[in-house]
């Protein structure tokens, strides 16, 4: 009696379809598995490593160079009892692993029917733990340990009455983290299913916070009823399960598509479940045929009528739901810059309900910044920002059509604006961060739960920037001395200074007045336009002595000196955004350069995107040229209509009176860098702090 694998090589089809990509559906592993069969061959090419309706890769040994000349094959799929073919297939990739070579076949001109089949059988094998997608992330990982860190953590979930598990043999339990006694060390649950029970100690619970859940295990007496209490845990273990936070979709927002693959499917309305800035959970059904790796476009139509357009990856498709459906998490991007606005507010807004872009509340945001004290740092007066102020409401009117590169967030109330924070697109691939205002007091509409409006703040801001596709860096120049700025920004670059990613440094910001010139005669100086030899030299210098991330960050890179790619981004906008580089010399040789930046009035209310840096090119530039320097920078920012710029002094300044600068010695500004790839942690450092039992008042930041 023939085999299924011997009855399938009988067999043949003619050739139709079209191409697509290697990389969809599901890798395989585990004993059996799926036979791929060459029939028109007469040979078993080998076990399944991966499988889709539109590509299957095989182990497929020495036939891979015999193969190479194959134009179109013959594909048959042994599932161990049933056959699913034959299919058509052109070889399309060839590779070398682990267990020796393997080939991949493009399937074409697949059915309906065809393509049933196969996510049948890979459903199966999902159940039985024999597939996964092969789109699907691996989740980051750490360990927490040390008491107040643990106090932290835990004291932020209580206080937003997040959700958690108990995880039992067979199912899992709903509870609750009622509240943390931090003083007796003691940790007070509910059970939030009525009737369920704990079990026996240990207990493993699972919390989720801002973007990640928290297991750990705890040990204790046996609970009693729906109450239990436990000593905190010694080590926390997190998490992260995705780059952007998700949350549930607006109720009856709907995407339309058609499957690429199959027209004759139809047009298919979709319930949408969950959204982020890069992300959209839809349901679906088994008749929809959707798996890991297919592309779809497909139309979201928001309330009020209009419609956007996206373009999205399936990632994964979940297991069938009591109702029949399933969950299809796909990984999405806006089709058009029109779509990339209105996706971009429509997100922003479901994220944080209670927050606002500035654009209608510019007034009151002007006023909060005179309430919350902004204007006084650094010893300044609300008469000094007086000049900037029809610059910065022009910009604010125009900030909503521009998510690309300006976001003002405000959190308005019956008093105005209660608290704002922005960000802006300064660098290639880095936001700064900027202008954080707080009113003191409560507003009758407060939250409940402390600290949410800081909080929602910081994660609308900082979001906006996570959905930049190029985003890598978060900056800002900040006051250390407060106490908000001190626990979140710096205490958090210090804990993350290990990694050699962030940067915590020192700096002074001093005021240059343009008709405020030195006196100091240039002498035999040449000052003038660096060469191309020279702004290597500078390059090569700043690379010396700065730190890795500040090189990257700042656009201190070879390629990325002149600021060209931003500049031209700003500037396509209709905004101000210049870096210029002049460098001293003496008898031709070069001394030391500074490094001009312009930036769009109103973009910055301390003029952090006017600035000057100063680089010695040569042990004596220093001492001879920086006053020369910061006299022409003081001509070349007259020139473009600016009455005075801001110095970043990075070293001890001796050379500032001298020069004629300003700044306040009682402040400690620093400039903060982290990695793109922290922030999510980082906005998990804020919520714990935001609601901590220290928690303070924070008015401000530069």
């Amino acid at each position: 009696m023939q085999s299924l694998t011997e009855r399938l090589m009988g067999h043949s089809r003619a050739v139709s379809g079209s191409v697509t990509g290697p990389y969809s559906g599901y890798s395989l592993h585990g004993p059996g598995g799926i036979q791929v069969v060459l029939p028109e061959q007469g040979l078993v090419l080998g076990r399944a490593t991966q499988l889709s309706p539109t590509a299957v890769w095989a182990e497929a040994g020495n036939a891979v160079g015999a193969l190479a000349h194959e134009r179109t094959l013959s594909v048959c799929l042994d599932t161990g009892g049933t056959a699913i073919g034959p299919l058509v297939g052109e070889p399309r990739w060839s590779g070398t692993g682990a267990r020796g070579s393997a080939l991949g076949i493009q399937l074409v001109g697949i059915s309906p029917e065809q393509g049933r089949q196969i996510l049948g059988v890979l459903e199966d094998a999902v159940l039985r733990g024999s597939a996964q997608p092969e789109a699907s992330p691996l989740p980051v990982q750490e360990e927490l340990s040390g008491l107040e860190r643990i106090e932290s953590v835990l004291t932020a979930i209580s206080a937003m009455n997040n959700k958690g598990v108990l995880r039992r043999p067979g199912r899992t339990v709903r509870v609750m983290l009622e509240r943390l006694d931090a003083e007796r060390g003691l940790l007070h649950w509910r059970c939030a299913e009525l009737g369920a029970e704990w079990g026996e100690p240990p207990y493993e619970i699972e919390l989720v916070g801002y973007n990640s859940a928290y297991r750990m295990r705890l040990q204790g007496p046996a609970a009693e009823g729906g109450r239990l209490v436990t000593q905190l845990p010694e080590r926390l273990w997190r998490v992260r399960h995705r780059w952007h936070r998700r949350v549930l979709a607006p109720e009856g927002l709907q995407a339309r598509f058609e499957h690429p693959l199959w027209k004759e499917l139809g047009r298919r309305e979709r319930e949408v479940a969950d959204l982020s800035f890069s992300g959209l959970g839809l349901f679906v059904s088994p008749e929809d045929l959707v798996f890991p790796g297919l592309f779809l476009m497909m139309e979201v139509e928001l309330a009020g009528g209009d419609s956007l357009f996206l373009s999205g990856e399936v990632r994964h498709v979940s297991a069938a739901r009591s109702d029949g459906r399933r969950l299809a998490g796909l990984e999405v991007r806006p089709r058009t810059e029109r779509d990339m606005v209105l996706w971009t507010r429509f997100v922003s807004q479901s994220l944080c309900p209670a927050t606002r872009t500035s654009e209608e509340l510019l007034e009151p945001l002007w006023e909060l910044y005179e309430a919350s004290g902004y204007f006084s740092l650094a010893s300044k007066s609300s008469e000094h920002f007086g000049e900037l102020r029809r610059s910065f409401i022009d910009l604010g009117k125009r900030s909503a059509q521009l998510p690309h590169l300006l976001c003002q967030t405000v959190w308005p109330s019956e008093r105005g604006v209660e608290a704002s924070f922005s960000t802006l697109k300064a660098y290639r691939h880095s936001w700064l961060v900027h202008q954080l205002g707080r009113r003191p007091g409560k507003p009758a509409n407060a939250p409940t739960v402390p600290g949410q409006i800081l909080r929602d703040t910081y994660l609308r801001t900082l979001e906006h920037a996570q959905g930049d596709p190029e985003f890598r860096w978060a900056f800002c120049y900040g006051e250390s001395t407060v106490p908000w700025i001190y626990r979140t920004h710096v205490r958090f670059a210090q804990r993350m200074q290990g990694s050699g990613q962030s940067l915590l440094m020192p700096l002074r910001m001093m005021d240059v007045e343009c008709s405020e010139l030195s006196g100091h005669p240039a002498g035999d100086l040449d000052i003038g336009p660096a060469s191309i030899g020279e702004k290597y030299l500078l390059a090569g210098e700043i690379a010396r002595t700065r730190p890795a991330c500040y090189v990257e960050a700042l656009d201190f890179t070879r390629d990325r000196l002149e600021l060209w790619g931003i500049s031209r981004a700003w500037q396509g906008a209709g905004l101000e955004r210049e870096r210029r580089i002049l460098v001293a010399r003496r008898q031709g040789v070069p001394l030391a350069a500074v490094v001009l930046e312009l930036g769009h009035p109103g973009t910055n209310l301390f003029r952090l995107l006017d600035s000057a840096r100063l680089f010695p090119l040569a042990p004596e530039g220093k001492r001879s040229a920086y006053v020369a320097l910061l006299d022409e920078a003081r001509r070349w920012f007259a020139l473009r209509g600016r009455s005075s710029f801001v110095f970043l002094c990075e070293d001890e300044g001796a050379y500032a009176r001298a020069a004629r600068l300003h700044d306040d010695p009682s402040t400690q500004p620093c400039l903060w860098i982290i990695p793109a790839s922290h922030v999510p942690e980082f906005l998990e450092h804020v919520s714990e702090q935001s609601v901590g039992p220290t928690r303070s008042n924070p008015h401000h930041e530069s």
